[in-house]
C-alpha cells in the first residue's frame, strides 16, 4: 500500500474508531509527516518497503538530532511510527511490524509542581470582580482548581454540562465522559458569570453552547485560557511558572493531602490508569522531616 495512504486510513481509524481528541491527532500527523518524507528521501513510498533497519535509521536519526528532541517528544514519535505499523498488521495488510524491536525512550520522572493552599487562593482571587471579563476569568480560574480539568476539556464545556446541580459533566480523552463534583466557591463564580456576564457576551457573536466564552462572543481557545492564567498569576505575584496544568496538579495534591483516595482521584482527573495518579502521592522531603522531627523520640 502507497504510505501516504496508509497514514491516511491510519488516522481515520484513530479518530473515529479509537476516538481520540482532534488534538493527540494532529500530533500523530505531524510525527507521520516527518516519517514519510524521511523514507521518501529513502526511496520507499510503500508501507512493504520499510525495514526495522529503515525505522531503526529514522528514530536514531531524529534521537541525534540538535538541538535534542525531549524524550517526551521521541516517546511520542516512536509510539506514532508503530502505532501506524501495529495497525498495517492487524488489518491483514502487512505481515510483519517492522516496529517490534523498538524501545520506547526512558522519560524523567519529574515530580508535578503544585501551588500551595494559600497560593491558589491568591490566583483565584486576582481578578478584577468590578469587570466582567473579570467575573469570567474568576469562573474559569475556579472552575479548573475545583475540577482538576485539563485546559483542553475546560475549553469544551457546554452550558448544559452544569445542569446536574453541584457536579459537573466532563468530555476527556477519548471522548470519555466523568461526572466530577463542583465545590461551592465554583458554582458561585460560574452563577455570577452565567448571569451578569455570558448573556451579554453571547450577544457580540454566533449562537454557541460553549460555556466560556471571549470578549467577541466566541469560544475561548486553550491559548485565551492560558492568558488569563498568566494575567492572574501576575497580579498575585507568584514567581513559580503557573499553568492550567498547575491547577490540575494543585488539584490533586491537595485531596491526597487531604486524605482522598488514590483511586477517587484517578478518577476525577480521568487517568486511564492509577499508575499515572500515583505520582501525585509522593511525600516531599520537607514532609518527611517535619514528620520525623515531631514524631521520632529521638530527632531532637
Amino acid at each position: 500500500m502507497l504510505l501516504d495512504r496508509a497514514v491516511e486510513e491510519y488516522l481515520r481509524h484513530v479518530t473515529l474508531e479509537r476516538g481520540l481528541s482532534a488534538h493527540t491527532v494532529a500530533a500523530y500527523r505531524r510525527d507521520l509527516a516527518g516519517y514519510t518524507a524521511w523514507l521518501a528521501g529513502h526511496q520507499v513510498t510503500e508501507t512493504g518497503a520499510i525495514t526495522a533497519d529503515l525505522v531503526a535509521g529514522f528514530i536514531g536519526e531524529r534521537s541525534g538530532a540538535q538541538p535534542r528532541p525531549a524524550a517526551s517528544s521521541l516517546a511520542r514519535l516512536q509510539s506514532s511510527v508503530r502505532g501506524l505499523h501495529r495497525y498495517l498488521v492487524r488489518e491483514g495488510i502487512e505481515q510483519a511490524d517492522p516496529t517490534g524491536r523498538l524501545r520506547p525512550p526512558k522519560l524523567p520522572q519529574s515530580l508535578p509542581k503544585a501551588l500551595t493552599i494559600d497560593q491558589v487562593e491568591r490566583l483565584l482571587t486576582a481578578p478584577d470582580p468590578t469587570e466582567p471579563l473579570g467575573l469570567r476569568d474568576r469562573a474559569l480560574l475556579e472552575m479548573l482548581y475545583a475540577t482538576g480539568a485539563r485546559v483542553s476539556e475546560i475549553v469544551q464545556l457546554d452550558v448544559d454540562d452544569l445542569a446536574h446541580g453541584d457536579v459537573l459533566r466532563v468530555r476527556g480523552k477519548g471522548s470519555k465522559e466523568r461526572i466530577v463534583p463542583i465545590g461551592g466557591y465554583a458554582r458561585d463564580a460560574v452563577d455570577a458569570y452565567l448571569t451578569r456576564v455570558r448573556p451579554e457576551l453571547s450577544r457580540r457573536g454566533r449562537a454557541t453552547p460553549r460555556l466560556f466564552l471571549g470578549a467577541r462572543g466566541a469560544p475561548l481557545s486553550r491559548q485565551s485560557v492560558w492568558l488569563v492564567i498568566q494575567a492572574a498569576a501576575e497580579r498575585a505575584q507568584l514567581a513559580a511558572h503557573v499553568s492550567p496544568h498547575t491547577l490540575r496538579h494543585s488539584f490533586a495534591t491537595h485531596l491526597l493531602q487531604g486524605g482522598a483516595d488514590v483511586r477517587v482521584v484517578q478518577e476525577l482527573l480521568g487517568h486511564a490508569s492509577v499508575a499515572t495518579t500515583q505520582i501525585y502521592t509522593h511525600v516531599s522531603a520537607d514532609a518527611l522531616r517535619d514528620v520525623y522531627i515531631t514524631s521520632h523520640p529521638r530527632a531532637r
